[in-house]
């Protein structure tokens, strides 16, 4: 299997980067964050010039592919919006977007934004979004639904993978942050990327990164298959997995300041949490997982080997 998202899909992604960067880059998560209110008018303009909602990932490769390399790229950049939930729409109904939602306290990242969203449980149980209440940080706020349909399992899937790509977005930011920072302090009259307990602090944080880049490439191709939840679910624990090896690195290398809101470092963990804690958090989805399987397993390249 070809692990790399096609040169189009690759370019497309690129070109975000840079539409993100010239619309404000950073400044536009801290910008949100001051006034939630603004969150779509923040970012409309440059997703309306990329065409993203044009995409359908739902039915055509090249699109899945584009709208991976769309919501790596608002990752990257911390975007403060769900792009990958918008991509993850149903076609079946009148909806903007999709979350994926479990327990008794559904919660999204949905807090100052307007629009028709839909939520779907790991069970295909649909509902619409009414309204909102108590909004939290990195704009977590509860949801009032009504019922809508349980029409909702060939949704889960590619709701649950795009938002891998925005999370593998932060973990490349993550890390080129805490690389450039490594090498520019000094400790001992050296850099301290010259320290070999750093350096292998960072292969392993990179390790888990690359891994995952991997998985989310595998997912994306099976999302609209009959092994597409079960992917979905095992690259969301990988994801949760690999988040916490990369942060953990990152502040740990940082040291004090990565806490500060001085470093881009501390907006990208912060803001992070939702993709790891919502619908579920690591051990939540791993039960999730193994109640699914059952004895059967994953399938991949080597489900038939004796």
């Amino acid at each position: 299997m070809n692990i790399d998202l096609s040169p189009e899909a690759r370019e497309y992604g690129e070109h975000a980067r840079r539409a993100f960067a010239s619309a404000g880059g950073d400044a536009l998560l801290q910008r949100a964050e001051a006034d939630p209110a603004r969150r779509e008018s923040l970012v409309a303009a440059v997703l309306e010039g990329l065409g993203a909602w044009d995409l359908e990932p739902r039915g055509d490769a090249d699109s899945a592919e584009a709208a991976a390399a769309l919501c790596r790229s608002a990752g990257y950049w911390g975007l403060p919006y769900p792009v990958a939930e918008r991509l993850a729409r149903p076609t079946d109904t009148d909806a903007d977007g999709l979350f994926v939602i479990a327990g008794p306290a559904p919660a999204a990242t949905i807090a100052g934004i307007g629009g028709n969203w839909v939520t779907t449980t790991l069970g295909g149980h649909r509902d619409r979004v009414i309204g909102t209440r108590d909004p939290r940080t990195a704009f977590v706020a509860s949801l009032e639904l009504a019922a809508l349909d349980d029409a909702g399992l060939g949704d889960i899937a590619l709701a649950l993978v795009l938002p891998c790509w925005t999370l593998l977005g932060m973990l490349d930011r993550a890390l080129e942050l805490t690389v450039a920072h490594v090498k520019l302090r000094r400790q001992f009259g050296q850099p301290l990327s010259d320290f070999q307990g750093v350096q292998f602090q960072l292969t392993d944080a990179e390790v888990e990164r690359s891994g995952l880049e991997m998985l989310a490439r595998h997912a994306l191709t099976t999302a609209t298959g009959p092994d597409g939840p079960a992917d979905a679910l095992a690259l969301r624990m990988a994801a949760i997995e690999a988040a916490e090896v990369v942060f953990r690195v990152s502040h740990q290398l940082h040291g004090a300041v990565g806490f500060c809101d001085e470093t881009v470092l501390s907006w990208l963990s912060r803001h992070s949490q939702p993709l790891r804690r919502l619908p579920l958090g690591l051990s939540a989805t791993r039960s999730r997982l193994t109640v699914q399987l059952g004895t059967r397993g994953l399938t991949g390249l080597y489900s038939d080997a004796s």
